[in-house]
């Protein structure tokens, strides 16, 4: 009976999900146990003035500039993700969006210069260990799926003053844009100015410091086209706007 509510609960997300036969009940039950108390962790939030419905807490996240964080529903921040919104724009995470443990998503650390914005749009999955700045901007369209340790870094340090601290010369911001259904293998770094289309593939361990063409599986260091693919025909798969 248990099996048959989950099932129905999580179909509503993944119209083709079905659970595992070696999934016992003890084990769905103990999975609901833990829902519950990310559940109650969120709860919290109403000490800060925020409520946020089908939002679910790991141990340890940590928020800075709450309202200018903005959360759709069946939002997931596991263990010890820490999230800061020190931006000129709101961070948006979109529906059925999960954060691995250990993860950093961070508009900014400057009270200098602040950052732009984080939009992560539906349906996407961040591996554990992750760094999502937001310095010059970083959009992720729906439905990625990331592995663990990505990062992301949308601004560069200025060094062309031999004679001055590298730190300070400031930095150019120009942004990070990742379109819908990409699957992107762990330990990608993708650098400042770099423009993803939809539905690319990127390889474990790629350096991205270019843009790339919808369609296309990405691999090395530096990045390059290796083949390209056909794009679904049932997805509107358009970047998102900045």
């Amino acid at each position: 009976m248990i099996k048959t509510i989950i099932t129905k609960i999580v179909k509503k997300k993944n119209p083709n999900f079905q659970l595992d036969k070696g999934v016992s009940a003890g084990l769905i039950l103990e999975l609901a146990i833990q829902k519950v108390m990310q559940k109650i962790r969120a709860l919290k939030l109403l000490a800060r003035g925020r409520y946020i419905p089908n939002l679910f807490l790991g141990k340890g996240v940590q928020f800075f500039n709450l309202s200018n964080i903005h959360f759709g529903n069946w939002v997931q921040l596991e263990d010890q993700v820490c999230v800061s919104a020190l931006g000129s724009a709101p961070l948006i995470f979109g529906d059925n969006v999960k954060i691995g443990a250990f993860s950093r998503v961070i508009i900014s650390t400057s009270f200098n210069q602040i950052g732009s914005f984080i939009r992560i749009g539906r349906n996407v999955g961040i591996g554990e260990f992750s760094y999502l700045g937001g310095g010059g901007g970083l959009a992720i369209g729906d439905d990625c799926i990331i592995g663990q340790y990505f990062s992301c870094h949308p601004e560069n340090h200025n060094f062309g003053k031999s004679q001055e601290l590298i730190r300070l010369q400031g930095v150019t911001r120009q942004g990070i844009r990742i379109g819908k259904n990409c699957w992107i293998g762990a330990k990608v770094t993708i650098l400042d100015g770099v423009k993803i289309g939809d539905n690319c593939v990127i390889a474990a361990g790629s350096v991205v410091n270019k843009s790339m063409p919808n369609n296309s599986v990405i691999g090395g260091v530096p990045a390059r086209i290796l083949k390209k693919t056909t794009a679904p025909k049932s997805h509107d798969l358009s970047l998102i706007s900045a």
